[in-house]
């Protein structure tokens, strides 16, 4: 059965679809910011510098009609720039009121980057915000009106204070310069953006992802709850550490991922979502696989999936070794130009960090030794 909500689903879709063009290599960033905005949760994007958060946020308030706050947090960052400060008028008759005009309690996006460079005069102000969509100052209390609070960091935290903030970012997912491969479209991708463009690009108002939102509530998930029970388990099992509070929070998304598929029932493929709940880079690889082989065992080529629920994004290491001794054949052609060896390089040095992540060591061994002999072909002809 399909949703009463159907045009609001398209609408938020389009918007998902334009950001993709816009993009590329980011499918998997901008599905979850759709899937973050349609359950209310909060997404932490993490990657160096340059690899567009910044750019892919904006892009999305743009889409947004309503208010959007935006700022680079630095260890001296004070409450008065989040949350504003507090109103002088009200202040000389004895009230402290905080004046939020134009500021983070007043915004339906909030963005916050190099959000681990947050220090303890703000911390719990920030947590309360985070997670319960309230803003709390002495006698003050304010409901929050923020669809999404998305946060970016070029690091995770260390220290055991700023655990408590990146907890609050139910989803994490990685930000990285694009493949190689791709590097020709993101540049021709880049300067159409930079061109003006009479085009009206497709825009939904906060309300609609209010309506959304509430929608999200509404979906049965009685049919999967003893399969993401059992998928839980796994994951503890496997030494993910994962709250009962954030269990009972992942639901949302779950439902969120129906949603957006205009059902309103949800089905075992959309628990994809929590290929996204790694504390730990190293945890990624590990997490994807088990969802991974739970979605295969139980749900395999259902209808109506989530286009996102059946793309693995573990390396396919017969892939990357067909394509290895492709490049080995290319290396040595005669007529091979140095332009078309500079990209090979910058190609298998990618090859090389993808399979890092194959779990199977015998795979992983068995790929790697013609990438290490292809970089001594190349070290004799540098």
């Amino acid at each position: 059965m399909t949703l009463p909500t159907t045009p609001l689903v398209d609408k938020l879709n389009d918007v998902l679809q334009h950001l993709k063009k816009t993009f590329v290599g980011k499918d998997d960033i901008i599905d979850l910011m759709g899937i973050c905005l349609a359950g209310r949760e909060n997404l932490f994007l993490l990657g160096p510098p340059g690899t567009a958060k910044s750019a892919m946020v904006r892009a999305l308030a743009n889409l947004l009609e309503g208010k959007t706050f935006e700022y680079l947090l630095t260890r001296f960052t004070e409450p008065n720039e989040l949350f504003g400060p507090f109103d002088i008028r009200k202040l000389r008759e004895g009230d402290l009121v905080t004046n939020t005009e134009g500021m983070l309690p007043e915004a339906s996006l909030v963005f916050l980057d190099e959000l681990l460079n947050a220090n303890s005069a703000i911390l719990n102000s920030l947590l309360m915000a985070l997670n319960e969509k309230i803003f709390r100052r002495g006698k003050e209390t304010k409901a929050l009106p923020a669809l999404l609070f998305i946060g970016a960091s070029n690091h995770l935290p260390e220290d055991e204070a700023l655990q408590a903030l990146f907890d609050r970012f139910l989803l994490r997912v990685h930000c990285d310069n694009v493949d190689p491969a791709d590097l020709e479209k993101v540049l021709q991708a880049g300067w159409k953006l930079e061109q003006s463009d009479s085009a009206t690009p497709p825009r939904i108002s906060a309300d609609d992802v209010r309506t959304l939102q509430n929608i999200t509530t509404t979906i049965d998930l009685s049919g999967i709850r003893a399969a993401y029970i059992t998928l839980i388990q796994q994951l503890r099992n496997a030494g993910i550490q994962i709250s009962d509070r954030r269990a009972v929070k992942l639901q949302r998304l779950i439902a969120a991922s129906a949603v957006l598929c205009k059902r309103n029932t949800a089905i075992l493929s959309d628990m994809w979502v929590l290929r996204y709940i790694w504390d730990t880079e190293e945890q990624q690889e590990l997490i994807a696989a088990i969802v991974n082989t739970a979605l295969v065992a139980n749900d395999e080529q259902q209808p109506g999936a989530h286009p996102r629920a059946v793309i693995n994004s573990a390396p396919d290491a017969d892939a990357i070794y067909k394509e290895v001794q492709h490049m080995t054949t290319q290396w040595e052609a005669a007529d091979t130009s140095p332009a078309e060896r500079a990209l090979i390089k910058d190609r298998l040095r990618y090859l090389n960090d993808r399979c890092e992540w194959i779990n199977n060591d015998t795979q992983k061994n068995f790929v790697l030794a013609p990438i290490d002999q292809l970089w001594e072909k190349i070290m004799q002809t540098n």
